[in-house]
């Protein structure tokens, strides 16, 4: 067998024999599959003992660009150009655009050989003759239109913009013929090329654009004006193929006796497919009812409801229920619930179940066809011929064998375990996706949709491809993991002779700090590591939205990282950036103080009691007044007392000012100290009530602060919980020992924190705000009048990863 540079150096040579540069025949070997194809077209055009250049640079544009559902129809192509029929890249344009639209239809030889523009088909413009005089009348037409720069630039103007003139009005002439024509007719207009001429033009010069007035200063209102929303692509899925389209080659299967099946829908498949849905973009979300949704899945959303929005066509939500022993009906209904909380309207509701009896008569027809059949062999046994590439023992078993057997596994006569079909692909593929996959296995269990009607089930490799054909669907788009089942989804279609969607892979979505297998968020509700599937720290869609996560946030998050097919994990600040543009723009501002700090105000009579007036977003036109009490017993932040002052620090100190936000300012005057512990217990100061009336300036520091409602009565007090990242680590799913990378810090909770009695009023369960200097927050769904909880959503600034800190 040759060697890999042997093989290389053969192209080559033939490649030079057809004309075609060193350079680019050497590049043409870099790529293995293009180099075949290449020596392919060669020889079926005759040219292996030589051509000319002309003809060689045609047939390399022939193995770079002609449709592959339609190679039946090369060696005619071929045919033209060896007789110069067919002798620019832009008829072959032409025709690739017609064999493309034809497939492996039988070719009209007239709509083919037609010029361009006749009819409804472009065609290649084979054996249209440009004479020289049309060509000297549209370079004649093209120099006269630009006689004036051409007079002026002379021999630097672009001489290409000329020809392209000259070629979009001949679309089919010769292009050296246009040039020549094009270069005598410049040349008679200007007269030789002088010295000047020659010489390089002079680089013009950049005018520079004057310099803007600076802006003016933004003033503290201007700084809390609504988030100016991140700019986002107009269409994410504009490089995906329209639904009148979709008779492109989908897949090329190799088989390992070197036959090639290259899959595409026909023209009859594509029309019928095309009327009975309208042309509309037909889409699915098809998750396994086995557990919670999470992040990745509003991605997976966002892809398929999110194109069918995009184009005003339709989404089912499909519920893939082939595995009736681990789906449950809690997960049914919280998938759709949780869609609808993601702003997602199912076209439809169906069930993979639905179409039960229409998958057992194609498994039928597959045993018919000879193209599966009843296997014996058990799930270990299986696996070691898969390795070995072995076939198994039945695999030549008689088909009316194979359909009895079947028969006797649909009636329940067949033991669980002791038989299964197999779809008869190729066992000795290099894809193990091709290796005979089981498309029937037994299950005596009841189906939780279909009830006990079956004690046969389709397996997912079986039921996917099929139930997307019975639905119409456009567009099959899954994560990464699924390409190389590409194969094996087509081979399926195509043996049945069934209409085939478009199918798409796009990268899964990993997020720093967290995991995102359902067997590994299995094993953390489980084991007890988290409180359930709605934990908050975890990445559950349920989980998210009990931590106050808005939908929209997620959607904008979806749609910023995009639906490309590069694997990475993306930072988890890069989705709390969304999380806080939402919130920002959304919560209502409210004062409460989570580790309460008493201060007394000495020069503030006993049983003072006045409002304050507080705003819901300051700053902002839609913004509302609160009113706040402010009575002589105050709490503020413990974290904003200090024994010591130092610079740039802002809160309270002994004989420092600070501000109460939306209220006065206070000094320190003294502090009262636990003799057993030594902390900090209370606090006394004074307040300046004729601040505002003497105009004096603030003090640097604002504080947040909550009052006594009343004289000697205690603010209403709430638990609050603080959430940091699960795990420690960016990437835990990597580590063999993840659970031994959980965070003992992803959780604190604070008991006694306290809240003004409007904030009290309004934390229903659900609601959110922005608790001042504190960060953002939603009422958990444990909350309840006199026992309120609170859950930190996400601080205000991005804090530093649990991995960096001390």
């Amino acid at each position: 067998m040759a060697s890999k540079e042997e093989l290389e150096a053969a192209a080559i040579s033939l490649f030079l024999g057809i004309g075609l540069e060193e350079t680019v025949a050497k590049n043409a070997t870099k790529n293995p599959k293009f180099m075949k194809t290449l020596e392919e077209v060669v020889h079926e055009a005759g040219a292996a003992s030589g051509c000319p250049k002309a003809k060689g640079n045609l047939l390399y544009t022939v193995a770079s660009k002609y449709p592959a559902n339609a190679l039946c129809h090369r060696p005619m192509l071929l045919g033209y150009i060896m007789c110069e029929h067919m002798k620019s890249n832009a008829q072959l344009d032409g025709a690739f655009e017609y064999l493309r639209k034809v497939g492996t239809m039988e070719v009209d030889k007239k709509l083919l050989e037609e010029s361009a523009g006749v009819g409804v088909v472009e065609s290649a413009g084979v054996g249209v003759v440009i004479t020289p005089d049309q060509i000297k009348a549209a370079v004649a037409e093209e120099v006269e239109a630009n006689r004036e720069r051409l007079v002026t630039e002379r021999y630097h103007v672009n001489m290409n913009m000329l020809l392209g003139g000259v070629t979009r009005k001949l679309k089919w002439a010769d292009g050296a013929a246009v040039r020549a024509a094009l270069e005598t007719a410049v040349e008679a207009l200007l007269g030789p090329k002088t010295e000047a001429d020659l010489a390089p033009p002079e680089p013009k010069k950049k005018v520079k654009a004057e310099k803007p007035p600076p802006p003016p200063k933004e003033d503290k209102a201007a700084e809390t004006a609504e988030p100016a929303a991140p700019a986002v692509p107009d269409d994410p899925y504009a490089f995906l193929p329209k639904p009148d389209a979709n008779n492109g080659v989908h897949t090329t299967v190799n088989f390992s006796d070197g036959r090639v099946m290259r899959i595409a829908n026909t023209p009859e498949a594509l029309a019928a497919h095309l009327s009975r849905m309208g042309g509309k973009v037909v889409t699915r979300f098809p998750p396994e009812p086995n557990g919670y949704l999470h992040i990745g899945h509003a991605k997976a959303m966002f892809v398929d409801f999110g194109m069918a929005k995009q184009y005003d066509g339709v989404c089912y939500l499909r519920y893939d229920d082939t595995n009736p022993e681990a789906e449950k009906l809690e997960y049914i209904q919280h998938i759709e619930e949780i869609a609808k909380w993601m702003g997602w309207e199912p076209w439809k509701v169906t069930y993979s179940s639905d179409y039960f009896q229409q998958l057992y008569d194609f498994a039928v027809q597959l045993i018919k066809t000879g193209h599966a059949y009843v296997c014996h062999q058990t799930k270990d046994e299986i696996e070691a011929s898969r390795e070995k590439r072995e076939p198994s023992p039945w695999r030549d078993r008689p088909m009316e064998e194979s359909l009895r057997l079947f028969d006797d596994m649909r009636r329940g006569l067949v033991e669980e375990g002791k038989a299964t079909l197999r779809m008869k692909m190729d066992h000795k593929n290099d894809n193990f996706n091709m290796f005979d996959l089981i498309a029937y296995r037994i299950k005596f269990v009841e189906h939780p949709h279909a009830g006990d009607k079956w004690c046969i089930y389709p397996s997912y490799d079986y039921t996917h491809c099929l139930v997307d054909s019975l639905e119409d669907i456009t567009h099959s788009l899954c994560t990464l993991e699924f390409e190389t089942r590409r194969a094996s989804y087509y081979w399926l279609l195509e043996v049945l002779g069934l209409y085939k969607p478009v199918v798409w892979e796009y990268s899964r979505l990993n997020i720093t700090h967290n995991v995102m297998s359902k067997r590994k968020l299995n094993r953390l509700v489980m084991g007890g590591f988290v409180s359930g599937w709605d934990d908050p720290r975890l990445l559950t869609l349920a989980g998210m939205r009990r931590r106050g996560v808005p939908s929209t946030a997620i959607n904008a998050f979806c749609r910023d990282i995009g639906i490309t097919r590069n694997e990475n994990i993306i930072q988890l600040p890069r989705l709390e950036h969304f999380i806080r543009s939402e919130l920002d723009a959304t919560s209502p501002r409210a004062l409460a103080v989570l580790r309460p700090l008493k201060v007394v105000l000495t020069n503030m009579p006993a049983d003072h009691f006045q409002e304050v007036e507080a705003q819901t977003f300051p700053g902002r036109e839609h913004s509302e007044g609160v009113k706040v009490p402010l009575t002589r017993v105050l709490y503020i932040e413990a974290t904003d007392f200090r024994l010591k002052d130092e610079k740039d620090y802002y809160g309270l100190a002994p004989g420092k000012s600070v501000m109460l936000r939306y209220a006065y300012p206070i000094t320190c005057t003294g502090h009262t100290v636990d003799p057993a512990t030594g902390a900090v217990t209370e606090l006394a100061a004074t307040y300046d009530p004729d601040h505002y009336t003497a105009g004096k300036k603030p003090p640097k520091g604002v504080l947040n602060w909550v009052a006594q409602p009343q004289p000697g009565v205690e603010p209403p007090s709430f638990e609050a919980r603080l959430y940091d990242t699960l795990f420690k680590s960016e990437d835990p799913g990597s580590l063999d020992a993840w659970l031994d990378d959980l965070n003992p810090q992803s959780l604190v909770v604070l008991q006694g924190c306290v809240a003004t009695p409007d904030l009290a009023a309004k934390a229903k369960v659900g609601a959110r705000f922005q608790l001042e200097r504190l960060g953002y927050f939603a009422v958990d769904t444990q909350s309840a009048a006199g026992a309120l909880v609170f859950n930190r959503t996400v601080s205000l600034k991005e804090s530093k990863p649990v991995s960096l800190k001390k």
